[in-house]
């Protein structure tokens, strides 16, 4: 039985809002990091683009600096983390 995390802005209250759990699907980008061994303990980015049905569970973010139309504008921009082998939850 899965519990939801309470969450909180820190720092912008006056921005704070929520966005629904939802599932959907566009074309995305995944972002590691490989660990070059280099002298100051580097890592190298790589990235990888598909497309696939995904959920993004709730959040409770803030942002003062940008309009709820430019987030969801840039959302498809965005990295994203979810689990492969169960990208939507189900």
């Amino acid at each position: 039985m899965a519990t939801e995390t309470k969450q909180e802005v820190v720092g912008d209250k006056a921005h704070e809002h929520r966005h629904q759990a939802q599932i959907h699907s566009h074309d995305h980008w995944h972002v590691t990091h490989q660990h070059t061994g280099g002298p100051m303990g580097e890592f190298a980015h790589r990235s990888h683009y598909h497309i696939h049905e995904h959920n993004h569970a709730a959040l409770v973010h803030g942002h003062k600096d940008r309009s709820e139309t430019d987030e969801q504008k840039d959302h498809e921009s965005v990295a994203h983390v979810h689990d492969h082998s169960m990208p939507t939850g189900r």
